[in-house]
């Protein structure tokens, strides 16, 4: 098993939050939504399935920390989470905050409309509101 690496694609696409214990969470630079995604930090996974069982079960807690923390900080009328990884094979899993006024609503945000890049004052507005209620870094 090689060293763990983000891939290219959410190296470019996004920010570093900080680690879980298994988890890097990265904020996806696009702006139209409060939209966050968690990387097991495990070389050659694709599925969620591949993990390991402690690490399957701590993907669900990191994910659930996540979940109502967002819930907490943007109180959302939904909260879309999935592993996709069509275009990135890489197990990710996104957690994006939904409301009934974004422009996407309700429809799937995936490549719906192109990305609105945060400001970087904002962005790291973001960051730090995140670290805060998660006590990472």
């Amino acid at each position: 098993m090689s060293e763990f690496e983000l891939h290219p694609r959410l190296q470019q696409d996004c920010r570093v939050v900080g680690d879980f214990a298994l988890s890097r969470l990265l904020l996806m630079n696009d702006s139209q939504y409060p939209w966050f995604i968690l990387v097991p930090r495990r070389s050659d996974i694709m599925e969620i399935h591949q993990l390991a069982e402690a690490d399957r079960q701590q993907l669900l807690s990191e994910s659930c920390l996540l979940a109502e923390k967002l819930f907490e900080l943007y109180q959302p009328d939904k909260l879309n989470i999935a592993a996709i990884g069509n275009l990135v094979p890489q197990l990710h899993v996104h957690h994006v905050a939904r409301y009934r006024t974004d422009k996407a609503w309700p429809a799937p945000i995936w490549g719906k409309f192109a990305p609105a890049p945060y400001q970087e004052q904002d962005a790291q507005r973001e960051i730090a509101r995140l670290r805060a209620v998660l006590n990472i870094g």
